[in-house]
């Protein structure tokens, strides 16, 4: 579509997360470091909560990828599982003997045995659990009792938990305080500032393979206001944008393109009347901004 158009040689706003465009910004980056840091010193739970669209799939991808040679890891994209179902999965997730046909404990005792294993080895193991606002109560209870697996020195399962704010909402639970004590590292996805929606912007076009501003200063102004600072929504105007520049034979995106995105998605923080209220404002039109 516009790709040749505007010389990038693949999608720059694909809403599939891809490491490749990912922009370490201060809030992902201290979540990302805390998340490293606590593996590295074998703490239990870390918690990570964020709301939609900001990034936690992706910041998923990027543990996995940095986690290597001492670690073992099993990541759940979808933890929606009874107890039974979650016990099977990190069983053949981490090599131990497993068949449908054992027995909860005999299970566990296989579960506890290649933990040592792995522990002897020097490998840590860890799980992470993307969308964890999902698991029902029964799952998390035995989720905490994996975690009761150690040795003298160490936890050896560690747990990183990815979630919706209502997440935090399911732990407060007073059933779950127990697990609740336990998450030893938080953080919060907070959304990309003005300044960085323009540098999230332009870095997802460089690594698309073109350096050049194809957004105007006042297209950046607008985008950051009606997304946010959500990634997923910063996406869809872009590239949304992006199409509508391209059908219009331009050579940038400017103001009128963003207004007419953020129109078209139902999900940003504008009607289409405060849109079109700011685009006739005269601000734009003798300040100079685009």
């Amino acid at each position: 579509m516009y790709h040749q158009y505007f010389k990038l040689s693949e999608p720059p706003f694909s809403l599939t997360p891809d490491t490749q465009f990912f922009l370490n910004q201060q809030s992902h980056r201290e979540a990302l470091n805390t998340m490293l840091v606590a593996l590295q010193h074998c703490e239990g739970f870390i918690k990570i909560v964020g709301e939609v669209g900001t990034g936690k799939t992706m910041l998923c991808r990027i543990l996995l990828s940095k986690l290597k040679d001492k670690f073992v890891t099993a990541y759940i994209p979808n933890p929606y599982l009874t107890p039974e179902e979650l016990k099977a999965f990190v069983a053949q997730e981490i090599g131990a003997d497993y068949d449908p046909g054992m027995q909860a404990h005999v299970l566990m005792t296989s579960i506890y045995r290649k933990l040592m294993q792995l522990a002897h080895h020097g490998k840590q193991v860890v799980l992470v659990l993307d969308e964890a606002q999902a698991m029902p109560r029964e799952t998390i209870e035995s989720l905490r009792l994996l975690t009761n697996l150690e040795t003298e020195k160490r936890k050896l399962l560690q747990v990183v938990m990815l979630g919706q704010p209502e997440l935090d909402t399911l732990l407060s639970r007073p059933d779950l305080r127990q697990l609740k004590q336990r998450i030893i590292f938080s953080e919060y996805l907070k959304p990309f500032s003005r300044k960085g929606v323009a540098d999230y912007i332009q870095h997802r076009l460089n690594s698309a393979g073109n350096s050049s501003k194809l957004f105007s200063s006042g297209a950046l102004w607008l985008l950051s206001l009606g997304s946010g600072g959500i990634p997923r929504l910063i996406n869809i105007v872009a590239h949304k944008a992006l199409i509508s520049a391209y059908g219009k034979g331009l050579s940038r995106v400017d103001i009128r393109q963003v207004a007419a995105a953020i129109i078209d998605t139902s999900e940003t923080r504008f009607t289409g009347k405060l849109v079109a209220w700011h685009c006739r404002w005269p601000l734009f039109v003798s300040g100079g901004v685009y």
